[in-house]
């Protein structure tokens, strides 16, 4: 039998402060004690739902290696929902600081290293052959219809600077309205057919589901994106340098380093010459994935001109260097 539990002052002041926390409830604190008593104890399966989990996997095919692909893409759709906690707590808050803007980015980036570093699980992980076959079962969805990651861009940044670069400048002094800038936001032309101008059936199916749910995003995140919260602080809190380093990282890592590893990826399974082979929804992914021909910039006040010009360009050149001595080694 357990010892009688001896009530000194610190478990009294417990106690008493939960009885008035649940008597605002309306309810009494003998109450709540019967649930805790009969309630029984957590366990690591249960509290993460890991059998609901595990079964998340579905391939529609009996191709092995398409189970890898289907779990890493749920992992980079949970690093986006962790990245996408950020920026809503980032949102919330009224009074930001350089510190706490710097503690939540150093977050996100770490979200976003995580997922650039981690990618050689798509790779170097999957057998070729059996990506090009089981790829074409996947018609016509696309990481392109990643939802979040078009929320998190929303979240980082005015929504102008999302706009096509063709049309940015024209744009930016008509105080244009998110439903304007968003028949004209970047990622649309990566998904449209050059030749004809008509939109994939991918484009088609992403904008009928998510169209009006990332127009309003993007309306209420107008005043509260880290742009925004950035401009809140004073003279001296926006020359913080730790600060500018980790917005700057952001938009490398974003805008640079995660799409350049797609390209990369997508150069290791898909380059094939003299043709290349397309993307499972029609982009136009030698076009849409280097950051040099997009010049997609979050934040282009905290990069020199020259730094602009070069968006890109050098680590394009790099990875596809890197590209070429690893197909090279394999062959």
């Amino acid at each position: 039998m357990p010892k009688d539990v001896q009530v000194g002052p610190e478990i009294q002041d417990r106690l008493n402060k939960l009885a008035e926390k649940y008597q605002a409830s309306g309810q009494e604190l003998l109450d709540f004690l019967d649930g805790l008593l009969y309630q029984d104890y957590n366990t690591y399966w249960d509290y993460i739902h890991l059998d609901t989990l595990l079964s998340l996997q579905t391939p529609v095919t009996d191709i092995p290696d398409e189970e890898i692909f289907i779990m890493y893409h749920q992992i980079t759709e949970l690093y986006f929902k962790l990245s996408l906690h950020e920026f809503e707590q980032l949102a919330a808050d009224d009074k930001p600081s350089a510190a706490s803007l710097t503690t939540k980015l150093e977050r996100v980036n770490r979200y976003f290293e995580a997922l650039t570093h981690s990618f050689g699980v798509m790779e170097q992980g999957m057998d070729r052959q059996q990506f090009l076959k089981f790829r074409m079962s996947l018609i016509p969805a696309s990481g392109f219809q990643s939802v979040q990651y078009r929320l998190i861009e929303l979240c980082a940044t005015d929504m102008i600077n999302l706009v096509d670069k063709d049309m940015r400048d024209s744009m930016r002094g008509q105080e244009p309205s998110e439903e304007a800038m968003f028949e004209y936001i970047y990622w649309k032309k990566g998904a449209t057919i050059a030749d004809s101008g008509h939109k994939t059936l991918t484009l088609k199916q992403f904008e009928k589901k998510y169209a009006d749910m990332i127009v309003r995003h993007a309306k209420r995140f107008r005043s509260l994106n880290l742009w925004q919260k950035y401009l809140l602080l004073s003279e001296e809190e926006q020359n913080d340098q730790a600060l500018i380093d980790q917005m700057r990282l952001l938009d490398l890592n974003v805008n640079v380093y995660w799409p350049l590893q797609h390209y990369k990826t997508s150069v290791v399974y898909l380059a094939r010459r003299p043709m290349d082979v397309r993307a499972t929804g029609g982009t136009n992914w030698q076009k849409y994935l280097p950051p040099r021909f997009q010049k997609r910039i979050f934040y282009p006040q905290l990069w020199t001109t020259q730094e602009k010009e070069e968006w890109g360009k050098s680590w394009v050149n790099e990875v596809l260097e890197e590209v070429r001595k690893n197909m090279a080694s394999r062959q």
